[in-house]
């Protein structure tokens, strides 16, 4: 099994899953062109693509799909409800209907070899997902737009070999930043995002020794930046109630505006 974040971040996201037979998409919110010169890189392209799976409807999740699913006649993978949110949005041009599959989150499914595990997040969105996805034992996890994590986050991310991590917002730089009042506790809150203390102590409940690469992902432009969130996230897992420090693992930030290594498992 193969994962590349193509871009990771506030601004948009689109990460690569594959495997030798089945190339998937998760989530296409940046340019086609963006997307296209990121399957280049590592020797992928649209064509091959065999699905896109969209965690929710917003827009640094979704930019691109109208134009992607048009030209290349990708399925799309979500759940009904943020199905029916792209359909009334009119910033994605028309879309084909007979591209869509709708999902229910803790039913897998299949696309040709992967096993493509779907369960719900809580953020503000019609009704978000994230991902697990399986070839035989091995298995990648994506699990970003988390207003906070419970035992069955925990359950759905364990014993993975690459995760992708959501590790948005500094608290502090959030508290004192620009932001409106109103965002600032949307983004505190239940169904908003992960802050990099919080994405620390989950990560803490999923380390084991076979967790090969961990990308700290969808980080604010405004309120975060990848040293800090790194460093807030490697001491959460040094000083926690776990076996291990941050230097067993390796770890990494995922990129808003270039991608990242790929990973082979």
């Amino acid at each position: 099994m193969n994962l590349c974040s193509i871009a990771s971040g506030s601004s948009g996201n689109c990460i690569y899953v594959g495997s030798d037979h089945t190339s998937l998409l998760v989530d296409v919110g940046i340019s086609k062109k963006r997307i296209e010169e990121g399957l280049r890189s590592i020797d992928r392209s649209c064509q091959e693509c065999d699905g896109i799976l969209i965690t929710h409807e917003h827009s640094d999740h979704i930019k691109g799909l109208g134009v992607i699913s048009r030209k290349h006649e990708i399925p799309v993978y979500c759940t009904k409800g943020t199905m029916e949110a792209i359909q009334k949005m009119n910033s994605l041009g028309k879309l084909p209907p007979d591209l869509f599959h709708v999902i229910e989150a803790d039913r897998p499914f299949e696309i040709g070899d992967l096993q493509v595990n779907p369960f719900s997040i809580s953020h503000d969105a019609a009704e978000p997902v994230g991902y697990r996805i399986n070839q035989g034992k091995k298995s990648v996890g994506i699990a970003t737009d988390l207003g906070y994590y419970d035992e069955y986050i925990v359950q759905n991310l364990s014993g993975l070999d690459v995760l992708l991590l959501e590790a948005n917002h500094d608290v502090n730089m959030l508290q004192v930043g620009r932001y409106p009042y109103y965002l600032k506790q949307r983004i505190l809150g239940n169904k908003g995002h992960l802050s990099n203390e919080t994405a620390g102590r989950l990560l803490c409940r999923l380390l084991h020794d076979r967790l090969q690469a961990v990308f700290l992902g969808h980080l604010s432009q405004e309120n975060n930046y990848e040293a800090l969130a790194y460093e807030t996230v490697c001491s959460e897992v040094t000083m926690g109630e776990n076996p291990w420090t941050s230097s067993d693992f390796k770890i990494t930030v995922a990129h808003r505006d270039r991608i990242s290594d790929l990973v082979t498992v």
